[in-house]
């Protein structure tokens, strides 16, 4: 790796932050490691993910990320892989601009390794096994929750790397927004809302239009020096109320997308729905009772002309029984069904095929003076590929002034997808397997964890063994069960407030890689830095500095050089309720490049108006 000066002086700037907060600690309560503290104020905040059940971040005993709205407003990210790929831990891929597939690792793992949620529902497509981040419109999100480490053991099949948590936003909103940017970029979205203390509702909606520039190279095979744009529609629905002791809530997302690529297009209808009962069943038994549907349909016009189409019904009933003071056991059920269906160009099925999943888990959680422990285990029963058990420990210790130790271990599991299974491939080639088995992991983490006040540092180990990894390899590419992933890595992160600015970063190093050939996972940087600083001008404006760099990496044909990059931005709040922002993404017009033969755009700027009732 050629290593850039601005990747020096991230590495520099980071370790000049942590330092000193190492060294000046007084006492203060424990916290939990990798949480965006100083931009979204997230202390006090409550943690659901990690554990299925609300729990204080502040003793949570796995590696997480939390963006609230406000830390959400604040980084003004153009749209949702964006702000996820400045995350630890997590490298992206794109194929374009905005609408381009959209693909994410987290800590080394493979794109499908990341269960993805919408407010419970889970959204990976039965087809693929993973989740398109392109087409969930930012402004519809409340909150995003990352939970770095296998989750199998409460989430079952696909957390072998974490999970993704997204929530839309509160019903009783009432809110508006437009945007502007380079190659006509222009965006608008409103909801409307209202309520009381017995209940609310809210509809919301929003349309964007991208121009867009050529999203391939000449690198590419089917280079066309031609504009690729975007369009998406989306629209939302939600309510809550109570009945009795019992609280109700449902919500709805649709997304309508078209995506223009050399030589094709595509149409991307997407959908979430939920519904939720929950309450106390009795002193110290509360429970939640949800039901969940998610689907995707995407049409590609080109001359692999295709069509999927995913559906998915869940339900689960989680119970959380108080056991005394500082111990809680929770347990529950989950059943999935999910159905795929494949057609080719000239409308004739390719497949047709559904399965279904039981999975009955329970775990305990608890402290007693310094210690916290959490265990959980799971049983699946699969009608396709029969039952799987997956189990995680975890344990933590408190000990000095604000410093906490903590350490877990966990299995995973991934169920091979119907494209994997099934697809006839191309021309003989890429065909899928019915025979394959399901990715099974172990995974190890050690973390150090320092919080006083609004100073924060953390630092995180992890050794991952994943087995029977589904690749397309040999003569034809054909799927099958035929590598050992080896992923170790160290994460750093801290953050501090420093008079009204506010500084926060995280270094990242991992080894991605087989572990029978030694050869480098795909589009995983080995090393990563990230800074961002916000300082306040004046009353009413506020500058941010958002500096990114990454290592060279490996892609299909070769090496994908490292690159840093730099954004800028600029906020302020002309008037109660009111927010405008400027963001200049790539502020030094650098060259860099997410996927081989693929485009990223240039210096470009995004101007946003948004309002929001007090």
């Amino acid at each position: 790796m050629n290593r850039s000066p601005l990747a020096a002086g991230l590495a520099l700037a980071l370790a000049s932050l942590l330092l000193p907060a190492a060294t000046q600690a007084r006492p203060a309560a424990p916290a939990s490691t990798a949480t965006d503290r100083t931009a979204a104020g997230t202390l006090d905040a409550i943690l659901v993910t990690a554990t299925r059940s609300p729990q204080p971040i502040a003793t949570g005993l796995a590696a997480t990320t939390v963006l609230d709205r406000a830390a959400i407003e604040a980084a003004q990210a153009p749209d949702l892989i964006d702000l996820l790929a400045r995350q630890p831990g997590i490298d992206v891929s794109r194929t374009g601009g905005p609408g381009a597939v959209s693909t994410l690792f987290l800590r080394g793992g493979n794109s499908n390794h990341v269960l993805v949620l919408v407010d419970g529902v889970r959204v990976n497509s039965a087809q693929q096994g993973l989740h398109d981040f392109a087409h969930l419109p930012l402004d519809r999100i409340e909150r995003i929750e990352i939970v770095r480490g296998p989750r199998a053991a409460l989430w079952g099949s696909d957390a072998i790397g974490g999970v993704i948590q997204i929530f839309t936003r509160d019903p009783g909103e009432r809110t508006a927004q437009l945007r502007f940017g380079r190659f006509e970029r222009r965006e608008a979205s409103v909801q409307w809302g209202g309520g009381d203390g017995r209940g609310s509702f809210g509809v919301g909606a929003g349309v964007q239009d991208v121009g867009g520039f050529n999203a391939s190279t000449p690198r590419n095979f089917s280079f066309d020096p031609d504009r690729d744009g975007y369009r998406n529609r989306h629209f939302s629905l939600a309510g809550r109320t109570t009945l009795g002791t019992q609280a109700v809530a449902a919500q709805a997302l649709v997304a309508d997308a078209e995506v223009d690529f050399d030589r094709g297009r595509s149409f991307v209808e997407s959908h979430s729905a939920s519904a939720t009962l929950s309450g106390p069943l009795g002193e110290g038994w509360d429970h939640q009772l949800l039901l969940g549907n998610a689907a995707e349909d995407l049409l590609t016009r080109s001359a692999f002309g295709s069509r999927f189409e995913s559906r998915r019904d869940s339900l689960d009933w989680l119970h959380e029984l108080a056991l005394g003071p500082g111990q809680a056991l929770l347990f529950g059920l989950n059943h999935v069904r999910e159905d795929a269906l494949a057609r080719n160009a000239a409308g004739g099925t390719v497949y047709d095929r559904g399965r279904r999943n039981t999975g009955l888990f329970g775990a305990w959680r608890g402290s007693q003076g310094a210690q916290q422990w959490d265990l959980a285990a799971r049983l699946d029963d699969n009608s396709q590929f029969g039952r799987t058990s997956t189990a995680q420990a975890a344990w933590g210790l408190a000990f000095a002034d604000g410093w906490r130790l903590r350490t877990s271990w966990g299995q995973g599991f991934r169920a091979p997808s119907t494209n994997e299974l099934y697809s006839p491939g191309f021309g003989g080639f890429f065909a899928g397997n019915p025979a394959l088995r399901p990715e099974r992991s172990q995974s190890l983490e050690a973390g150090l964890e320092w919080q006083d006040g609004t100073r924060f540092a953390g630092l995180s180990a992890y050794r991952s063994r994943v087995a029977d990894l589904i690749a397309f390899a040999g003569p034809l590419f054909a799927a099958g069960n035929v590598q050992r992933a080896r992923l170790d890595g160290i994460e750093l992160e801290g953050g501090f407030a420093w008079g009204t600015s506010r500084w926060r970063g995280h270094l990242g190093w991992q080894r991605a890689e087989n572990a029978a050939t030694g050869a480098a996972l795909l589009r995983r940087a080995p090393r990563k830095a990230a800074l961002s600083v916000d300082l306040p001008v004046g009353e009413r404006l506020r500058l941010g500095l958002d500096a990114q760099a990454v290592a060279r990496r490996q892609d299909f044909d070769g090496a994908l050089p490292g690159y840093a990059r730099l954004d800028l931005r600029l906020d302020t709040r002309p008037a109660p309720g009111w927010r405008l922002g400027l963001r200049i993404e790539n502020l030094l017009d650098r060259d860099y490049t997410l996927a081989s033969g693929f485009a990223t755009p240039p210096r470009t700027a995004l101007l946003e108006l948004a309002y929001r009732a007090p």
